[in-house]
């Protein structure tokens, strides 16, 4: 009896949190802290609201820690599975740590709860979800890029450090400058003309350097999210898909279990009428 009411408490509360409603009045509540949030940034605003802004947003925090609860208790271990899950439960963990000594840094982790939007909206969960899925081919052109740029510092170094010292004089000043030339943040004006006096024909080695630290290499970024985003979008399709057909195959199979236990009984019927009509005729 008690394992019967537990688990039809589970069943409303899973029903009650999954509504679009509910999910909807957090994404509110979300939102709201983040202003919240940024109004304590400004003091003329603390001054005037300070301790009204601070009974809200642990009156929001208190929420959400209520609702991370629920979670808990619906979902059990399956909870702690969920990635999507321990992020949010993170976030929530860091706000309740006491913001103060050693810890008084947290106080600015209490953003992240803004964060949030990411697990809770499904269109930001697949863009998050396509972004992490881009991971392992983003590492290897990271890669390729860091080998590239030791390859071009080394070279810039022994070309430029001894007349540009402020730009080239340490294999770390170089790979500073490179980035800044990557970029094409002031790398004609400011750094390539300035070197072409002494070393006229220096555009050889950066033009070069931009054309596939720039153009090459970032776009390559660029299209592996991409493809990791269709790649992600593709497979949430054909798992829609995949439930759709089994959905489908449940049915089919349900009905034909009906059809038979209609027919077991249809018979089942003949059976009986043919033994009345032999019962009559005796």
């Amino acid at each position: 009896m008690e394992n019967t009411l537990k688990g039809n408490l589970q069943t409303r509360l899973k029903t009650f949190i999954e509504q679009s409603t509910f999910q909807n009045i957090i994404i509110s509540l979300i939102l709201i802290n983040a202003i919240l949030l940024g109004m304590e940034t400004s003091p003329a605003i603390m001054d005037l609201a300070g301790p009204f802004i601070l009974l809200l947003d642990k009156l929001i925090l208190a929420i959400f820690v209520v609702e991370i609860s629920i979670r808990l208790y619906v979902f059990r271990a399956a909870f702690w599975r969920d990635p999507w899950s321990l992020f949010d439960f993170t976030v929530v963990a860091i706000a309740l740590i006491p913001a103060s000594g050693p810890f008084a840094v947290l106080r600015a982790l209490r953003v992240l709860r803004v964060l949030r939007l990411l697990t809770m909206v499904p269109s930001m969960r697949r863009v998050v979800g396509a972004l992490l899925a881009a991971i392992p081919g983003l590492g290897s052109i990271g890669l390729m890029l860091l080998v590239f740029y030791y390859v071009f510092a080394v070279i810039a170094t022994n070309l430029f450090g001894n007349s540009h010292p402020e730009w080239f004089g340490t294999l770390g000043q170089s790979f500073y400058t490179l980035f800044q030339i990557m970029t094409l943040e002031s790398w004609s004006m400011g750094i390539v003309r300035p070197i072409m006096e002494t070393f006229p024909y220096a555009w050889a080695f950066f033009v070069p350097f931009i054309l596939v630290a720039t153009f090459t290499m970032l776009n390559l970024f660029i299209a592996i999210i991409v493809s990791a985003m269709q790649s992600y979008s593709e497979a949430e399709h054909q798992d829609t898909v995949d439930a759709l057909h089994q959905t489908e195959q449940n049915i089919e199979k349900d009905l034909h279990q009906e059809l038979q236990f209609l027919r077991s009984q249809i018979d089942d019927l003949k059976q009986l009428m043919l033994k009345a009509q032999s019962v009559k005729s005796d």
